[in-house]
This record gives structure tokens, sequence and C-alpha cells, in this order.
């Protein structure tokens, strides 16, 4: 197992969020930028061939084992969409970049939409190098509908505006630990800590 896995992004809530799930692994996770090492193309239009790049980018710099996140909001009513786009939603209507911003465009843009329902969607990947034939894939899936307003002071992202009927709150509600380990990245995290004891023990 590497005691060392650069992490193929620099969002810190990210990074917090799976550097807790792998303490299990005794592994340490780094964010690229400490090592220097700037954000990689993202071209592609599915979250799998997106982390794929990420994660090659960043192990080929490093020279480390590589892990890489590509994650985003599919809503139902819009076809899936904005998936690969989430990060850059808010840009498409002439709001910054950000997450409030975000989750003001997305309220706005379901206005007098009746199918609310959505999915949270984590797809991650792990090299074991740049050019590791077999990377391990996890993907998880937190599935909700969308409110009417943000609600909850917790997360991040698009959380206070995903509510998941089974704990009848938004992810914004619950407590961190309850969100992480329900989550979309919560549910892929403990996936890929299987396959890696699995694979890479």
């Amino acid at each position: 197992m590497p005691p060392r896995l650069v992490l193929a992004s620099n969002n810190r809530g990210k990074l917090a969020e799976l550097q807790a799930m792998l303490v299990p692994l005794g592994i340490e996770l780094v964010a690229q930028g400490e090592l220097g090492i700037g954000e990689a193309e993202e071209p592609h239009r599915t979250f799998v061939e997106n982390a794929l790049a990420k994660a090659r980018h960043a192990a080929r710099e490093s020279g480390l084992p590589a892990l890489a996140d590509d994650a985003g909001l599919c809503v139902d009513a819009f076809g899936g969409l904005p998936g690969v786009d989430t990060a850059y939603y808010a840009t498409q209507f002439g709001y910054p970049k950000g997450d409030d911003h975000n989750v003001r465009a997305l309220l706005e843009q379901m206005q007098g939409v009746d199918n609310r329902r959505a999915a949270l969607v984590s797809t991650l990947v792990a090299l074991r190098s740049a050019d590791d034939p077999e990377p391990l894939i996890a993907v998880g899936r937190a599935v909700g509908e969308i409110t009417r307003q943000p609600v909850g002071e917790h997360g991040f992202g698009f959380d206070p505006v995903m509510y998941i009927p089974a704990f009848g709150k938004t992810f914004a509600q619950l407590p961190p630990e309850v969100k992480n380990a329900n989550s979309h990245r919560g549910l892929a995290a403990r996936q890929m800590v299987a396959l890696m004891k699995e694979r890479w023990a």
C-alpha cells in the first residue's frame, strides 16, 4: 500500500473529506498544489474520463501514486446536466464562479420545474503510476431532490439544496460525519478503500 498518495485537486473540502476516509489505510494524502503541480485539463464529457486525466497528470508530475475525484450534480429534469460542468455552472448564467452562485443559478433555472430529482455523483480514480493499465474506479451516487431554497449550515457545494429523503434533511443540515458517511464522495471513498485493500495490499 503506498504511504503517500497525491490528490489531483486543490479543493480543501475534498482533501479534508478524502483524507478522513483514507485514515484506515494509513495513507497520507497530499494535495497536488503542495507539490507545485498545476491543474490538469478536463476536456471530457464524463466524470470517469476527467478523473482519469487528472490522476494521470498528478502521477506523472509527482512520480507518486495518485487519486483523483470528478464530481458533479446530475439533474433529471436537465437530462443529467450540469454534470461535468457543475463547478462552472453559475458562469453560464452570467454569475462569477463559486458555490453560492451555483446554488442561486440552479434555483433560478429550476423555478417552475416540478421534477426536482437529482443525484450528486462522485467518481474516484486511483493509479499506481501514470501508465497504470488497471486504474481503480469507484463511483458513488447520492440521490435526492433539489429544495426551493438553501437550508442548513454545513458542507459546501450544493449541500444546502440537496434534500435527502432518507434523512428528511439536506446534506447541509447533517453533522459532517453523517454527511461524509452517506455522501456521493463518502460512498465512492468506501468502495475505493476496499479496492485498494484488495488490489494494492
